[in-house]
C-alpha cells in the first residue's frame, strides 16, 4: 500500500524480488543479502533506499483497527492441552453464542501485527479466530523480523505442525466453538495448514497461501476440504503444485486451487508495498470467505 509521504515506489526488479524471497526464507544470512541487493541495484546506498519498500511496513496492519467494538480481542490465550507457553491472538464477535473457528498460522516472521490483523478480518466474517504464535514457547515473536528469522531456522517442521494440531484441538473444544474448526495459513504458515490437513483428521477445511506443499505419501490421509492459492510468479513454491494436484487427484480429495498470474509470493500481505497485489489479494479472500461459509457455515 502506498504512503503519501513516502517517495513513490522504485521500480523493483525480478531479481531483486527473487533476492529477498530467498533471503525471508532464510537461504542466506543478511549480509550476503545486502551485499547481492547492492549489486543488483547498483550501490549500497540504492539499495538502502529500496529496504523500505521490500520490507513489511506495520502503519498499514489495522484495517481493523484492534479496538473494533464489534470485536472482543485477548492477548497471549494459552492452548490448553498444548506445549508449555503456546499461545495465540484471539478475536471473535462481540456477539455472543457459540461459532465456527478458525486458526491463523503466520508467515515465517511469526504473530505480527498484520497477520493479527487479519485475525481481526477472519473474526467480522462471523468465526471465532485465533492467531497461533508459533514462537510463543521458544519466548514469543519478537519485534525485530531478523531475530524472528534466525528463530525460524531453529524450528523444526515436526515441532511447528505439532504445535499448530495442537490448537485445532484446543479449538474445537473452546467454550465459545461448535466444534468446527478450519486453518488458514500464509506462506511458511500455508506449509504448516497443508502439514496439518495430513496430521489431524478432525480438520474441517483448511486454506494455504503459497504454502509449500506436504509429502505426497501424506496426501491421501487429508480429510480436510482444500483451498489452494498460489502466486504465479512464484516459481519456488509453484514447482511443487503438479504433483500436490497429482496425489490430490488420486485420493479423491476435495480441493480448490487457483493461480494469480502475473503476481509474486505474499501478494496477499498488504503491509509489504513490493509483492502486495490488491486484485489478486481481494479476489483469494473472496474465495476464502465463501469456502469457510460453504464448509463451516
Amino acid at each position: 500500500m502506498a504512503d503519501p509521504n513516502q517517495s513513490p515506489m522504485p521500480t523493483i526488479s525480478r531479481d531483486i524480488i527473487n533476492l529477498y524471497d530467498h533471503f525471508t526464507h532464510g537461504d542466506m544470512d543478511r549480509r550476503s543479502f545486502m551485499s547481492q541487493l547492492a549489486r543488483l541495484a547498483g550501490s549500497t546506498t540504492a539499495a538502502v533506499a529500496l529496504l523500505p519498500f521490500l520490507h513489511n511496513d506495520y502503519a498499514y496492519a489495522e484495517t481493523v483497527k484492534p479496538d473494533d467494538p464489534r470485536l472482543l480481542t485477548e492477548e497471549g490465550v494459552a492452548v490448553e492441552g498444548g506445549e508449555k507457553g503456546l499461545t495465540g491472538y484471539l478475536a471473535r464477535p462481540k456477539i455472543g453464542g457459540t461459532r465456527s473457528t478458525v486458526l491463523v498460522i503466520h508467515e515465517n516472521r511469526g504473530l505480527n501485527p498484520h497477520i493479527k490483523d487479519i485475525t481481526r478480518r477472519i473474526a467480522l466474517e462471523g468465526y471465532l479466530a485465533f492467531g497461533l504464535d508459533v514462537l510463543s514457547p521458544d519466548g514469543g515473536t519478537p519485534l525485530d523480523e531478523d531475530k524472528a528469522r534466525d528463530m525460524f531456522a531453529k524450528l523444526t517442521v515436526e515441532v511447528a505442525t505439532a504445535r499448530a494440531i495442537s490448537a485445532v484441538r484446543f479449538l474445537a473444544g473452546y467454550p465459545q466453538s461448535n466444534g468446527k474448526v478450519a486453518a488458514i495459513g500464509f506462506c511458511w504458515g500455508g506449509g504448516i495448514v497443508n502439514l496439518v490437513a495430513t496430521g489431524e483428521p478432525n480438520l474441517k477445511a483448511a486454506i494455504s497461501y503459497y504454502g509449500p506443499q506436504p509429502p505426497v505419501e501424506r496426501v491421501a490421509s487429508i480429510k480436510a476440504a482444500m483451498l489452494l492459492h498460489y502466486a504465479g510468479l512464484d516459481q519456488r513454491i509453484d514447482a511443487g503444485i503438479p504433483a500436490y494436484k497429482a496425489a490430490l487427484d488420486a485420493a479423491k480429495i476435495r480441493y480448490e486451487l487457483y493461480t494469480y498470474e502475473g503476481v509474486d509470493h505474499a501478494f496477499n500481505n498488504d503491509t509489504n508495498s513490493a509483492r502486495y497485489n490488491k486484485d489478486a489479494a481481494d479476489s483469494a479472500w473472496s474465495r476464502s470467505v465463501a469456502f469457510l461459509k460453504r464448509e463451516l457455515g
